[in-house]
């Protein structure tokens, strides 16, 4: 069973910095897609960016240009650094791997508010 664990959630204000980290208890380089999700109050959870197994980095909306996602093979981390950061960022974000098979993992999510 894989298991991911995220921490570096917190407060910060507009126009701040947070980073997010996700603990992978697998071999990460076997993944075939990991990814970041956030779910906004009273919405449904949704993509914000992810990485292959390539290194090849997507995000979806708002995220583009202002996020920045990494993964570390080596110590089996995903990052999302996240600036410029706007009111509509909050949420809980989860890191989320999908395996060979097609299987998804999801850790239990990290809280992210954001105030003017």
């Amino acid at each position: 069973q894989v298991q991911l664990v995220e921490s570096g959630g917190g407060l910060a204000q507009a126009g701040g910095s947070l980073s997010l980290s996700c603990a992978v208890s697998t071999d990460i380089t076997r993944a075939v897609y990991v990814s970041w999700y956030r779910q906004a109050p009273g919405k449904n959870r949704e993509l914000v960016a992810g990485v292959n197994r390539g290194g090849v980095a997507n995000y979806e909306g708002s995220a583009r240009g202002r996020f920045s996602i990494s993964r570390d093979n080596a110590k089996n981390t995903l990052t999302l650094e996240m600036n410029n950061l706007e009111p509509d960022d909050t949420g809980v974000y989860y890191c989320n791997l999908r395996d060979a098979r097609w299987l998804e993992f999801w850790g239990q999510g990290t809280h992210v508010t954001v105030t003017e």
